[in-house]
């Protein structure tokens, strides 16, 4: 098949972007898009043009790497990862068009690739046990309820990968960090640090300069792993339960 590539280059964050168009024959239907974008890279080095810089690493949809912005949907027109969209999906002949996530808090750094530093310093507010929880205990020995342990699994399943930022007019960040707040405060082991973990970790992801959350549900509709907005719910109750009982404190 025959398609034809818009694709944003940049050469650093403070350089001018613009779209590049570049023509491709004898893509295979079977190729995944990072594919397609290897014989690209391949065919802009034998000319000796700077290869289009874009994340990638696991290739199995676990890792969110592959972050691209595709005909105006993040990862493409099917709600998996860029690495998982395969070119079948498009038509021969077809014009597609790649960008970068677009959102203040993930500056460009070349290209395809944005810096998504700000979720790390996020997790890093909260997201994760400090106390003593003491040696691994038998899998029987803390009993946790099936469907709160169903609902904590759902959220430990984001991949971080920051579809929900790009899907968002906003670029608001709430799916992806009550995510993370629900996956601990649905377990036993998460309880002693609940309401700082929720304090913290929203006081970074305002201070990161991401959106306010409008509802509109497009981070749902357009995350790879299905992570629910009942998740921002739960967030919004342990955020206002913790600055209640720090006020009355």
């Amino acid at each position: 098949m025959k398609i034809t590539l818009k694709v944003w280059r940049q050469k650093s964050k403070d350089a001018k972007g613009e779209f590049k168009t570049y023509p491709l024959d004898h893509v295979s239907q079977d190729m995944s898009f990072l594919e397609m974008f290897d014989v690209l890279n391949n065919d802009l080095v034998r000319k000796g043009e700077d290869p289009v810089a874009f994340d990638h690493d696991c290739r199995e949809g676990i890792c969110g790497m592959c972050s691209m912005y595709i005909n105006g949907r993040p990862h493409g027109p099917l709600q998996t990862t860029t690495c998982q969209l395969h070119m079948r999906t498009f038509k021969d002949g077809e014009t597609i068009t790649v960008e970068p996530w677009r959102a203040k808090a993930f500056p460009i750094i070349k290209d395809l690739v944005v810096d998504r530093t700000s979720f790390e310093r996020i997790q890093q507010a909260g997201g994760y046990i400090s106390v003593n929880t003491g040696g691994v205990p038998d899998a029987n020995e803390i009993p946790i309820p099936k469907i709160d342990a169903d609902k904590a699994f759902d959220a430990a399943a984001c991949i971080g990968c920051g579809a929900c930022v790009a899907a968002c007019k906003n670029a608001s960040a709430m799916l992806f960090v009550s995510a993370k707040v629900s996956q601990l405060a649905l377990l036993p082991q998460g309880q002693p640090e609940r309401k700082t973990r929720v304090e913290n970790m929203v006081a970074q992801m305002d201070a990161e300069d991401f959106g306010a959350c409008t509802n509109t549900l497009a981070c749902e509709a357009e995350c790879p792993k299905g992570i629910s907005v009942t998740n921002i719910a739960r967030m919004n109750r342990e955020y206002f339960s913790a600055k209640a009982s720090s006020e009355n404190a």
